[in-house]
């Protein structure tokens, strides 16, 4: 069995990924009486147990994917990072671009080479939520503790793979949010009910096609996060890893790099979804015109659609967003 060449580090730099969403998606508001918050609750960590204000009001989220579910809780967010570090970095995503400008949402500034701590301190948090996945999760770990001297650090573990483990952890450990949690998995089974009933499937199983900005393909395990979502709605993941078990899955086994030579091996689905990290594209037509994608099976077809990049390690706001992206594209 071929045994996939190892990730390019490129790929942990890109995938602190989110943006513009194919429609607006409105969180239900909570009507339920909730409970004085605590003086104080204490988290369960990787790091260990943290003690962190009950009723925190100025958060710092250092991960600007996470920063997504305190705005789906309707809980402010004072500060967060951008998409992608250095100059050029951007606004916070476009999907909760709204809520971000009416909490008055500071975007501090986020390099490569880590946080910045004086920016970080300015903002006098009460408490910082950092980690999730990606690069900014590896940048909060190296730098926990110089964190904690600035105020109450909890960092969401890599190992929380889907939006539902990641929004348990900060709606319920970290902010006592379960009335409003179960509000809004309500809303996406709903969601899931409605866009499964309005589409028409094509010819399925399908695989993922991911790109990075120099062109080199990735693909997704069948059981990692985005390709369960959309099964959910009647879009079948191919077997890749069940039928390739000695390919090698990047860091916490959400994607795995492929060569030009094991494209033909992968991407063996009478259908394919394609996206590029962070911003890149992944034009069918573009695709199509180069030999190592033309002869495949969904080419040969045209059974390619494009997602939006941020479907990939999307939070709650955008997987809802991307379910409106399906019902618009297979309606």
């Amino acid at each position: 069995m071929t045994t996939l060449r190892r990730p390019i580090a490129l790929l942990a730099a890109l995938v602190a990924v989110g943006s513009l969403a194919a429609c607006t998606t409105t969180v239900p508001d909570s009507t339920a009486t909730t409970e004085a918050a605590p003086a104080e609750r204490v988290v369960t960590t990787d790091q260990g147990d943290v003690t962190i204000p009950g009723d925190a009001e100025r958060i710092v989220v250092l991960n600007a994917n996470l920063s997504g579910y305190l705005y789906a809780l309707d809980v402010p967010v004072l500060a967060t990072i951008p998409e992608t570090p250095g100059p050029g970095g951007g606004d916070y995503p476009e999907a909760y671009a709204d809520e971000a400008a009416a909490d008055e949402t500071v975007v501090l500034p986020w390099g490569e080479d880590g946080f910045d701590y004086e920016a970080i301190l300015a903002q006098d948090p009460d408490l910082i939520i950092a980690g999730g996945q990606g690069f900014p999760s590896m940048q909060a770990v190296e730098s926990y503790d110089r964190l904690t001297e600035i105020a109450p650090t909890v960092i969401v573990s890599n190992t929380l793979l889907t939006w539902q483990e990641q929004l348990g952890f900060i709606a319920d450990d970290v902010l006592g949010q379960s009335e409003k949690e179960q509000e809004l998995l309500t809303a996406y089974d709903d969601k899931v009910a409605e866009v499964a009933e309005a589409i028409t499937v094509p010819a399925t199983p399908v695989n993922y096609l991911v790109l990075t900005a120099d062109g080199t393909p990735y693909s997704l395990p069948e059981s990692s996060a985005l390709p369960q979502t959309l099964a959910a709605v009647g879009f079948e993941p191919a077997p890749v890893i069940a039928d390739n078990p000695d390919f090698e899955v990047y860091g916490t086994g959400d994607s795995f790099e492929l060569s030009t030579e094991q494209v033909s091996q992968v991407f063996t689905a009478p259908m394919i979804f394609a996206f590029g990290f962070v911003d890149g594209g992944a034009d069918p037509a573009t695709l199509a015109g180069d030999p190592v994608y033309a002869g495949l099976p969904a080419f040969q077809s045209n059974q390619v659609y494009e997602l939006p990049y941020w479907a990939y390690r999307a939070d709650y706001i955008r997987t809802m967003d991307l379910l409106d992206n399906i019902q618009q594209q297979f309606a």
